[in-house]
């Protein structure tokens, strides 16, 4: 059985999207660290989208504290809309 750690840029990108979510194996997450011994451009990008969650996370508890809903009344509205825009 051969395991095969090269791994494309593609590959690494789609890795790393799935251990943000915890979805990524062991040896996906290994396949991952030894690209970016060879690509700073995908380590660059796995930093980027690690900062990019957190700041995603930190608003999206904010968000929660304050409730806005539409009324009924502009989501009927909204609902004509769209259904104008699909015809």
């Amino acid at each position: 059985m051969g395991l095969k750690l090269k791994i494309t840029c593609d590959e690494a990108t789609t890795i790393c999207d799935k251990s943000q979510y915890g979805e990524s194996t062991l040896f996906e997450r290994i396949q991952l660290n030894f690209h970016f011994l060879f690509c700073k451009v995908c380590s660059l990008y796995t930093k980027q989208n690690n900062k990019l969650s957190q700041i995603y996370k930190m608003r999206a508890t904010d968000c929660k504290e304050h409730k806005k809903c539409m009324s009924t009344e502009d989501k009927e509205q909204l609902k004509k809309q769209l259904q104008e825009f699909e015809a």
